[in-house]
């Protein structure tokens, strides 16, 4: 029996490795691509938190063995590079796509993700999708345009509410106030607590004043007369 040459330990630790670090990969044939378009893809793939290597299928199947991306052993067929994903998964696909577009000698197989086995057409599919980035922040769209709403509704009810306050004062022949005046007071008046009336003006104090003379001047008239008539009454009469 011979033994297992230290390389191809080393390479079935790499492998158990990255197999441990991520349950997401894709496998790839490149046969016919040259080092430099090897290298190139690589580098596009590195920067979306892919590793993109080749390998002995041999090797590859020794060292998934068990583990939760061995269903991709079936894809394991000519010469093999695969993608070990730790990153946006459909990014990493539709790098591969566009690349394979590019260069056709590049043959996407199929993968796994998160140890769900994946073919060719799903790995298309996730192609088509949305980045990561772009996907949250729709997400985060839909979720904020309720808040929105809601900021505006609840803007709108005490502006509302003067309009229609208003409009009553003028129906009832009193002076309109402006809608944003009656906001603001709202808001620094503390609910619950009146404010006080207004005092009333010097004019308007003169007036209750004349009322008021004008008033008491009959009832002055009318006790004289009383006083004075039983006098007159009493110089006519004749003595006893």
């Amino acid at each position: 029996m011979s033994k297992i040459r230290p390389d191809k330990i080393a390479t079935v630790d790499e492998l158990k490795a990255k197999v441990d670090s991520t349950s997401t990969a894709v496998v790839t044939e490149y046969r016919g691509l040259t080092v430099a378009e090897i290298s190139s893809l690589r580098r596009r793939l590195r920067s979306l938190g892919a590793d993109y290597k080749v390998f002995k299928n041999t090797l590859v199947l020794r060292a998934i063995a068990g583990t939760a991306v061995e269903s991709i052993g079936e894809y394991l067929q000519g010469p093999t590079a695969i993608a070990f994903v730790d990153g946006d998964v459909s990014a990493v696909a539709k790098a591969l796509r566009d690349f394979a577009r590019e260069s056709p000698k590049l043959i996407v197989k199929g993968g796994v993700v998160d140890g769900k086995s994946l073919s060719f057409k799903d790995l298309t599919a996730l192609a088509d999708l949305p980045s990561r980035d772009v996907l949250l922040a729709q997400f985060a769209g839909l979720l904020a345009s309720p808040l929105r709403t809601m900021a505006g509704l609840l803007k709108a009810v005490p502006q509302n509410f003067a309009y229609g306050l208003s409009a009553l004062l003028e129906s009832k022949g009193g002076a309109a106030v402006p809608a944003d005046d009656k906001v603001e007071e709202a808001a620094e008046t503390p609910a619950g607590v009146e404010e006080a009336a207004p005092a009333a003006s010097d004019d308007a104090a003169a007036v209750v004043a004349e009322v008021a003379v004008e008033e008491e001047a009959p009832v002055a008239d009318a006790e004289a007369e009383t006083t004075e008539a039983p006098t007159e009454d009493a110089a006519s009469e004749p003595a006893e």
